[in-house]
């Protein structure tokens, strides 16, 4: 018998020495094989366990193989149906196939036609569940805790892939709030570490002078106060990922200890004069831009380019257009389960208020937002008046369908452009000098001067280049 089973297959036959000839032609070609003698006994055997394959005869004692056939369909995990029949051949056959079976056979049944129709169901049986599987990732917006779908966050989750994969450090990089953290869970998630530890320490909220200990560790008498050897982050990490938050907050002292242990796999722990081996990825993360850090002295270039092995750049809440619904709609679903409560319905003009605002605290902060929403709004749907006041002054916009209404009150107490005197000048003008005028408001955030016109981005780069549609 091969070492390798192929799939499983339940024979459903009432005459002994078929099924016994069955299973043993089954089972010489690799299938782990089980047989039943009726309908009744069939539908129990699954019960017990699934099979990939129900092979089975139409003429049954009890309920007959149409029955059976019908059954399994009703299954949350149907297994592929094969059916043999003896009489009333090609008739009751073409029956079974418009009742849901996926192939048949005729008695006397031909061995090798047997093996054939078996090996060629599972493989159907295997490609569908690997079409399945990568639908439902393609209509997933969640990748190990990651919510997006636009093309900044396909790119990120694309990168995350190829990136888990490997051994080096990653330097990921990104605004306060985007979510650094999540994505280095997600790396360790994805990556052959997933089933060891993942540990994350911030560089910028341990004191300076023991920072060192907490790493590598120390051993019994290292410093006053050492009354016993203690393991350091890197030991308590082996074999998983080790995630330094604020990596550009680390004393300058300890980054050349760290240095030598991303280059040698192994930590010295204070006070003793022995190294220890260590198997641990490193990814770092950091809001700063480190080449100011460096040009300043306050990080080591040789530390960066091996800390860069690997970089990520995780895009601002702003830049990924099309994700705030949907993260919207994630943390409403999320904070009202925690209270207990019905998830309310968000209105058009709750989301465009959203998507109008700039989320200078990124994801973090529209999940706060999101929070307070869920919990002050009392009724079924969640309105603009739920929302915190710095997001209701900071623009006055309705829905897209409003037009540029929703931007003359967005831009309500401001000097709005004008021909100078009594001058005549082209419409497309006026138009351009408009959308710069609000875009100014919104700090040049094109999407939210887009949505607070009531226009495109592609038409609103259009007006800028004083373009006519």
């Amino acid at each position: 018998m091969p070492s390798r089973e192929r799939g499983s297959v339940l024979v459903v036959e009432d005459d002994v020495a078929m099924g016994t000839m069955l299973r043993e032609v089954l089972e010489a070609a690799g299938h782990r094989v089980r047989v039943a003698g009726s309908a009744e006994v069939a539908l129990a055997e699954l019960t017990e366990g699934p099979a990939d394959i129900v092979l089975s005869d139409l003429r049954l004692p009890g309920a007959d193989g149409m029955e059976l056939l019908r059954r399994t369909r009703e299954l949350s995990s149907a297994p592929a149906f094969l059916v043999v029949t003896g009489f009333g051949t090609i008739d009751h056959a073409v029956l079974a196939l418009k009742a849901g079976a996926d192939d048949f056979l005729t008695k006397p049944v031909d061995l090798e036609h047997l093996r054939m129709r078996v090996a060629r169901l599972l493989e159907n049986r295997r490609l569908r569940q690997e079409v399945s599987l990568y639908r439902q990732a393609l209509e997933s917006d969640d990748v190990h805790g990651l919510v997006g779908r636009s093309p900044a966050m396909r790119t990120v989750f694309a990168e995350l892939e190829r990136i888990s994969r490997g051994r080096g450090p990653v330097l990921i990089q990104g605004e306060s709030g985007v979510g650094k953290e999540l994505v280095a869970r997600a790396l360790h998630a994805s990556s052959p570490r997933a089933e060891s530890s993942f540990l994350a320490v911030n560089c910028a909220g341990i004191p300076a002078t023991l920072l060192e200990s907490e790493f590598f560790g120390h051993v019994k008498g290292a410093f006053t106060g050492a009354t016993g050897e203690r393991r350091g982050l890197f030991q308590e990490a082996d074999g998983g990922t080790l995630l330094l938050d604020e990596i550009g907050e680390m004393p300058a002292e300890l980054q050349p200890k760290l240095l030598r242990v991303l280059q040698e796999d192994a930590v010295r722990p204070v006070g003793s004069d022995r190294t220890r081996p260590v198997d641990v990825r490193i990814i770092a993360a950091t809001n700063q831009d480190l080449s100011v850090a460096m040009d300043e002295g306050r990080f080591r270039r040789d530390l960066f380019y091996r800390l860069e092995t690997f970089r990520l750049t995780i895009p601002p809440l702003r830049e990924r257009e099309g994700d705030i619904d949907l993260l919207a709609i994630r943390f409403i679903k999320r904070h009202a389960a925690r209270l207990h409560r019905h998830a309310p319905e968000p209105s058009p003009a709750f989301l465009a208020r959203l998507r109008a605002y700039s989320f200078p605290g990124n994801v973090r902060e529209l999940e706060n937002v999101v929070e307070r929403a869920v919990t002050f709004c009392e009724g079924d749907v969640l309105e603009p008046r739920h929302l915190p006041d710095r997001i209701i002054s900071d623009v006055a916009v309705e829905p897209p369908s409003t037009g540029s209404s929703a931007a003359a009150n967005g831009a309500r107490g401001a000097a709005v452009w004008a021909p100078p005197g009594d001058a005549i000048v082209p419409l497309r003008d006026v138009q351009t000098q408009y959308v710069k005028h609000v875009l100014e408001r919104v700090g040049g955030n094109k999407r939210r001067a887009a949505a607070l016109l009531g226009i495109s981005r592609r038409t609103l780069y259009r007006r800028l280049e004083g373009e006519v549609e």
